[in-house]
């Protein structure tokens, strides 16, 4: 037998059963957070990426301003970090801080005070998954592993072996402190982001990425 035809077939064989191995996290309605209550199944995202989901009837246009509060790492027992370490999870919340940050400077004038017109928003870094270091780039190029990138793209799901990342977002009006919106979200890059299997953080923030554009596109 052809010794290269031999290794692939391993590659394959041992590309399935890490993926046989790996069951993909889902979000919970994580009982630490304030919102969690107020909560219910998101049947209008056929997705999967936003499960829960409180909202009322708001006018988004009529805010300009916006408070950021310090991204917060979820310390409950339901938490779905795995077995990451502290550091990455401060890391990722760093990451947090800043991409929204820049995202909502966009549209919003951040500010430290409340005030009219002014959004107070929440982040809650409940879970998050890292890259399977190297095979998670070689499945972008075995065979077996394009045939489920490709069906995983083509229904907006995540990659093979592909990190991702779980937080809450809740926005209050901040001269009421009224609850106005929540959400708990989980966030990937695309099945063939290449760029994005590299490093274990790398999926992770472009999932943050990913998310403050969708936050975006709510306050638009």
């Amino acid at each position: 037998m052809d010794c290269s035809i031999a290794l692939r077939g391993l590659g394959t064989l041992m590309l399935g059963a890490a993926v046989t191995g790996c069951a993909s996290v889902a979000p919970v309605p994580y009982s630490e957070m304030a919102s969690s209550a107020y909560m219910a199944p998101d049947k209008s995202d056929a997705s999967g990426r936003v499960p829960y989901r409180y909202s009322t009837p708001v006018d988004w246009r009529a805010y300009n301003k916006v408070i950021l509060e310090p991204v917060v790492v979820y310390r409950g027992k339901d938490h779905q970090f795995g077995d990451m370490s502290d550091q990455d999870k401060a890391t990722l919340a760093a990451y947090m801080q800043t991409r929204f940050a820049e995202r909502l400077h966009g549209r919003l004038m951040l500010v430290r005070e409340r005030a009219p017109n002014t959004l107070r928003i929440r982040l809650t870094l409940t879970g998050a998954v890292t890259n399977t270091p190297v095979l998670g780039t070689l499945s972008r190029f075995d065979m077996a592993g394009a045939v489920y990138n490709g069906v995983q793209a083509a229904r907006d799901g995540e990659g093979m072996m592909t990190g991702s990342v779980i937080y809450g977002v809740e926005i209050f009006d901040a001269g009421t402190s009224r609850l106005i919106s929540a959400y708990v979200t989980k966030q990937y890059p695309g099945a063939y982001d290449i760029k994005a299997s590299v490093g274990a953080l790398a999926a992770a923030n472009a999932g943050v990425d990913e998310g403050a554009d969708a936050l975006m596109a709510q306050l638009n």
